[in-house]
């Protein structure tokens, strides 16, 4: 009975709070995640986290990530790719050098900072792509460098987080040897079933007379790329997302975008992100506020120079540079997932997880009227 009051509440409460967070100009996200927060121990306390919320967000991140690859655009991607390359290197070392910088200067361990740094390199595709989408410029050049940008970031942060876990966290002593030949025997694995089999699979059960059957041939590959992630050391998200790109080349794109996103938005991807407000605390809270601003400042300041010199180098005029700088800004879903990772294996300190919750919720607000100051720039330019 109790599961069934958690879903109301859940579903309830995120539909309502996502909806004025869209009407305020912000992203639905955040209202998703304020929600969490009030209904969790820090305000209301009517939810608590037990196994029911664990397993129903971790396979909400899992369908979040696999949406994700089934929007990214293969061909735009490399039409840019030189440039999303460029702009998602510059947005990785430079918030990475700073966030370690400013957490070994606070008097944080090594390890601890290596993992702050790490954290502030991620970028949120999907608020990146909902903001572009609501100013219509997603199809702009700056927007599909940025889309383009964010997915190769979030790959290559995913990826570090997965040898960072591996080297850092519990049972790190592990022969880095054996790590590398894991993560490559994966990556050629991802790629051969993607190219081959992933099609082969889906063609095989379409034709099967039961309801959904390529709905269901979809999720199988999303949660088997998944499995076999996690089996070879690397997060289950990247094998989501992966399992999401080697769906959306085929002809069953469409269909499963379409039946995937009700299963997951209605209820899975709600539970998660109520999750992560539910590890929220107040307590002492005030003691960390010149951490939480710190932090911000150099969140924002190091994805806008990095991503924009990648971009400036790549022929990109200053006002384009700085819109795809501020593109960049946000750390969204991706952010909370590595935090969430970090917190589990103890890589990041739980006296720090609220605050660093809070300097993501920060990103996330920053960035929408950022980019439409430098886009409304653009189209002055333009006109």
């Amino acid at each position: 009975m109790e599961v069934l009051l958690y879903l109301v509440l859940i579903i309830l409460s995120t539909k309502v709070a996502g909806d004025l967070s869209v009407r305020i100009g912000q992203p639905a996200v955040l209202g998703k995640l304020i929600a969490g927060i009030v209904l969790g121990p820090a305000i209301l306390g009517w939810i608590h986290p037990d196994a029911f919320i664990s397993h129903f967000s971790e396979i909400g991140v899992l369908l979040l990530m696999f949406i994700a690859g089934l929007e990214t655009d293969l061909d735009k991607l490399r039409e840019n790719w030189k440039a999303s390359f460029a702009v998602a290197l510059g947005g990785i070392m430079l918030p990475f050098i700073g966030g370690y910088t400013v957490s070994i200067a606070l008097g944080l361990s090594n390890t601890h900072s290596l993992f702050i740094g790490l954290l502030l390199c991620a970028t949120s595709v999907s608020i990146s792509v909902q903001t572009l989408k609501e100013m219509n410029r997603l199809d702009s050049k700056e927007g599909t460098t940025i889309l383009g940008a964010a997915v190769v970031d979030d790959v290559i942060v995913v990826v570090l987080l997965a040898v960072m876990m591996s080297v850092l966290g519990p049972g790190g002593d592990v022969s880095l040897a054996v790590l590398i030949f894991k993560k490559v025997l994966f990556l050629v694995a991802i790629i051969v079933a993607g190219w081959f089999l992933v099609p082969f699979f889906m063609k095989l059960i379409a034709p099967f007379r039961i309801s959904e059957a390529v709905t269901s041939a979809a999720l199988i590959v999303c949660f088997a790329f998944s499995y076999f992630a996690e089996t070879m050391g690397v997060a289950g998200i990247i094998g989501a997302f992966a399992g999401g790109i080697a769906i959306s080349q085929t002809a069953y794109n469409h269909d499963v975008g379409t039946k995937i996103e009700p299963i997951a938005y209605t209820l899975f991807v709600p539970v998660f992100f109520v999750s992560i407000g539910l590890n929220i605390t107040f307590t002492g809270l005030g003691n960390h506020i010149w951490f939480i601003l710190l932090m911000t400042v150099i969140a924002v300041a190091t994805k806008m120079l990095g991503g924009g010199l990648g971009a400036r180098l790549t022929g990109f005029d200053l006002i384009s540079s700085l819109a795809i700088g501020s593109g960049m800004v946000s750390r969204g879903e991706v952010a909370l997932i590595i935090g969430v990772a970090g917190l589990e294996s103890g890589l990041l300190l739980e006296k720090y997880f609220t605050s660093i919750v809070m300097v993501i919720i920060l990103t996330t607000l920053i960035t929408p009227p950022m980019l439409k100051l430098f886009f409304s720039r653009i189209n002055n330019l333009i006109t």
